[in-house]
């Protein structure tokens, strides 16, 4: 223990993937090792939720006049992410089309489905103005961070011993998740044996052209379009930021698998960078809510591949309009693992695909899902503190303040 201490945690999350893919390998019958990967899993789904409502509530409660203008920068950079990552999407299922094996056969976890854009727009209406007791046991995150927003607000207005109590409560949450992110290598040694025992290293052979495709279309935004974006907002180098925000973020996002339980991790990296806490307290939790740009990636790629299996001709209009369908629908993922998947349906509607056929296609999403998933969040949080910085790095740069950052190769 005392050598283990001594390592980092990044250092002890891989010990614990080795560590649990040699006991799924040797001892698969040994399901009780899992029971720690569903723990841990179980432990991030609790706080999560609790931990974006007090979070967006308290930072509202205390924030000071003066940073909407950057908020807005942040929120446009949010948009753009998602949607041009659609569209990398887009092009990459062009130039390389993957297929999948459909059949009648394939069983698939039952689960609510959106199936037209209608019910899209009206289902995250409603769940802004869910029974907000409900949508944290729920994990609504869209009601969530409704009524954070509302109640925090309406605490501006109150006594500065309230603010203070708001505050304390959730930097103990953010305790609490880091604790639980500590104990990530016991955790990720448990969910990898249960992978490994369960399908076996050739589990995913069956659909690895797809899940090359996604994780590809995930890496090509993170390293490409991502930096370009950073650029263009900076106009400097944005590299050393772009590879802190995936040392620092990303890593850990992969092996929780929830933007919101990395949510202290990336304000912790902000304040490591000196941003300010009223922008970063508002736009981290709310970047894990509805900044989605590898969930915008997976319904893309996904219908793509089953419009591709039926042999259905789409043009180029059809496909942006894709792209900003899989954009809207990724803002209102829910916040369990593989929600993405569940808004598959709806953009398979786009080209008349029956929900019988687009339930399969999330079937396959699931069976992929340990590592798609895992790059998704891995994407969608390190990208929450990216373009967090970016924005307030861009009005560094207006006032002539250096970066102090991005001074060092």
């Amino acid at each position: 223990m005392k050598v283990l201490k001594k390592l980092g945690l990044i250092q002890r999350i891989l010990i614990g993937m080795v560590v649990g893919l040699v006991l799924g390998l040797l001892v698969p019958q040994f399901t009780v090792i899992g029971i720690l990967g569903d723990m841990f899993v179980g432990a991030l789904k609790a706080i999560a939720p609790i931990l974006v409502f007090f979070l967006v509530m308290s930072s509202l409660a205390s924030a000071k006049s003066g940073t909407a203008h950057n908020m807005k920068n942040v929120l446009f950079l949010y948009a753009l992410g998602t949607v041009a990552s659609a569209l990398v999407a887009v092009a990459v299922n062009n130039i390389y089309p993957v297929t999948l094996a459909l059949n009648s056969d394939l069983a698939v976890t039952e689960a609510e489905v959106t199936t037209n854009i209608g019910e899209v727009l009206k289902t995250l209406l409603l769940n802004t103005v869910s029974n907000p007791i409900a949508a944290l046991y729920n994990a609504n995150y869209i009601g969530i961070l409704s009524w954070a927003i509302i109640l925090g607000i309406a605490f501006k207005f109150t006594s500065e011993g309230t603010k203070k109590g708001l505050l304390e409560i959730s930097d103990a949450l953010s305790m609490v998740v880091k604790w639980v992110i500590s104990c990530a290598p016991f955790g990720v040694l448990g969910l990898v044996f249960k992978t490994i025992a369960e399908t076996g290293i050739e589990g995913f052979a069956t659909y690895g052209k797809v899940l090359i495709v996604l994780v590809s279309c995930m890496f090509g935004v993170a390293l490409i379009l991502n930096p370009l974006i950073v650029f263009f907002c900076m106009k400097q180098n944005p590299y050393p930021l772009v590879f802190k925000c995936l040392k620092e973020s990303a890593i850990t996002a992969f092996f929780t698998r929830s933007s919101a339980a990395n949510i202290p991790v990336n304000m912790e990296l902000c304040k490591s960078l000196d941003l300010d806490e009223d922008t970063y307290s508002v736009s981290i939790p709310l970047g894990a809510t509805v900044n989605m740009a590898g969930a915008a990636i997976t319904i893309t790629t996904m219908t793509l591949a089953a419009v591709n299996t039926l042999g259905i001709s789409v043009d180029i209009p059809t496909m942006i309009v894709l792209s900003l369908v899989a954009s809207v629908s990724a803002a209102g993922t829910s916040g369990v693992a593989g929600g993405s998947l569940m808004l598959i349906p709806l953009a398979c509607s786009l080209f008349g695909i029956s929900n019988d056929i687009a339930m399969q296609v999330v079937g396959i999403g699931f069976i992929i899902g340990v590592v798609q998933d895992s790059c998704e969040t891995a994407l969608n949080s390190s990208t929450d503190v990216l373009f967090t910085c970016a924005a307030e790095f861009r009005e560094w740069k207006k006032m002539g303040k250096a970066l102090p950052l991005l001074k060092h190769k």
